[in-house]
């Protein structure tokens, strides 16, 4: 993207108005559409979080249906504008006045289900907007494959002609490929002036955000566009569908930008990312593996196939899996391995801990160098509160054991096979809880033949 000279006051505070008034329909949700997430992240919180690297002054978004639900995810970061009835983008721009009453800086108009534009696509609209022809509105436009029903923006260079929507635009107008995202930057001292004059003369009857320009260009005022190189950036969400193909289109930039990163993937197309997952360098990853929020991996980790990992930190030198699964408050230090069918909840790993196999390590903590047999698991729930158990360093858990907490394992105790511990282990101790064993001599034969007698009975 090119821009003109800005001039100094470039550096105006900004607003946002984020649309989010519609229905979503095609959803076919009771959650409101903005809310519907992309890589563990509601898509309007993406859009807010591009933004933020502007540093804006006020967010106001302006709802109409499901606004609790919007007020409960934005947990008071921005104003809540309401739209009733919905008569149109301008309309619903209109409603933010009262929002942003006073304020005389840049205003950015943005889309709650358009999640995905950039915030140097943001910056160039507002330094177009600065630049030394002085612009009344600068427009986000785009050049898509197929341009659909897509409002259309008539321009000669950079300078916006004419804006018109799909169904009032004439054949000529049609054939034109420069298409408008819907996304503006206007001056906040004259944005509801302009937006006082558009009217509702159209095909759907309502008042178009797009009239502004047309109202400024019949002023004698200066429109421009600024051209995003990425249709993508500018799509918009408006079915399961296309939700399901945003995930997927931020889902490979992620796995591209993960092994420039210094990740290896062994099947990428296979690995899930979240919008907030950390991966160091020289890490593996097979195939199937999951990263929901939250998610933090050091160096030189591998992560075996089929593991799910969400709200956890991985240390370097940690080997995870296959088949595993790190819930939330996981921590696996240094060196420490968590191997199939191992499942940790709210649990730290020390350096050199090792669960290889069938385990559950919930509310504990796991001294360094302890290993945790097969079949084992801490009992941290009595169905009304949640216990902690504590293993020492380097003491060894048998398998098939019970570790039932509140509980604490001494450093290099053992727990035998099958113990069922319900009582603190001093350090060094070796604990076992087992019921003593019968032998019955001969009780084995005898039981076989009679009961091979009783089913040859019953087939008389």
């Amino acid at each position: 993207m090119t821009t003109q000279t800005q001039s100094p006051s470039a550096t105006a505070p900004l607003a946002l108005v984020i649309l989010a008034a519609g229905k979503g329909t095609r959803m076919r949700s009771d959650l409101h559409k903005v809310l519907h997430p992309v890589a563990g992240r509601p898509m309007l919180l993406h859009l807010m979080a591009s933004a933020a690297q502007l540093a804006p002054a006020r967010q106001v978004v302006v709802a109409g249906h499901g606004r609790d639900q919007l007020e409960k995810a934005l947990g008071g970061s921005a104003t809540i504008a309401v739209q009733e009835p919905q008569l149109g983008t301008g309309h619903a721009v209109q409603q933010a006045q009262g929002a942003l009453d006073g304020f005389a800086g840049d205003v950015l108009i943005l889309y709650g289900d358009v999640p995905f534009v950039r915030a140097q696509t943001m910056q160039a609209m507002l330094d177009r907007l600065h630049a030394a022809d002085a612009p009344a509105v600068v427009v986000l436009g785009f050049r898509p494959d197929d341009a659909l029903q897509y409002g259309r923006v008539i321009a000669e260079g950079d300078r916006v002609v004419k804006m018109v929507e799909h169904k009032d635009a004439s054949e000529a107008e049609r054939a034109c490929t420069l298409c408008n995202s819907g996304l503006m930057a206007v001056k906040g001292s004259d944005l509801f002036a302009l937006l006082a004059q558009v009217g509702n003369d159209n095909a759907q009857g309502e008042y178009y955000l797009t009239d502004i320009v047309n109202v400024a260009n019949a002023a004698g005022k200066t429109c421009a566009v600024v051209v995003t190189d990425d249709p993508d950036e500018v799509a918009g969400i408006n079915s399961r569908a296309e939700l399901a193909q945003a995930e997927g289109r931020w889902q490979q930039r992620r796995r591209l930008a993960a092994m420039a990163d210094g990740a290896s993937l062994v099947a990428p197309e296979t690995v899930w990312f979240s919008h907030d997952t950390v991966l160091g360098r020289d890490v593996t990853v097979e195939q199937n593996v999951v990263f929901g929020p939250g998610v933090t991996v050091a160096d030189n980790v591998v992560i075996h196939a089929f593991c799910h990992l969400e709200g956890c930190t991985v240390a370097s030198g940690v080997s995870l899996g296959p088949f595993a699964r790190l819930r939330p408050g996981a921590a696996l230090e240094q060196n420490s391995r968590v191997g199939n069918f191992v499942e940790v909840k709210n649990a730290r790993l020390g350096a050199g801990a090792k669960a290889n196999h069938l385990t559950y390590l919930g509310d504990a903590d796991v001294g360094a160098g302890a290993n945790i047999g097969a079949g084992t698991i801490t009992c941290n729930y009595d169905g009304y509160f949640k216990y902690r158990t504590v293993i020492g360093e380097r003491a060894f858990i048998g398998s098939n054991s019970a570790l039932i907490a509140p509980v604490r394992i001494g450093a290099d105790a053992i727990v035998a096979a099958g113990s069922a511990v319900s009582r603190d282990v001093s350090d060094g101790e070796l604990r076992l809880v087992r019921a003593e064993q019968l032998v019955k001599p001969g009780w084995a034969d005898r039981f076989h033949d009679a009961m091979k007698k009783k089913k040859a009975e019953s087939k008389k």
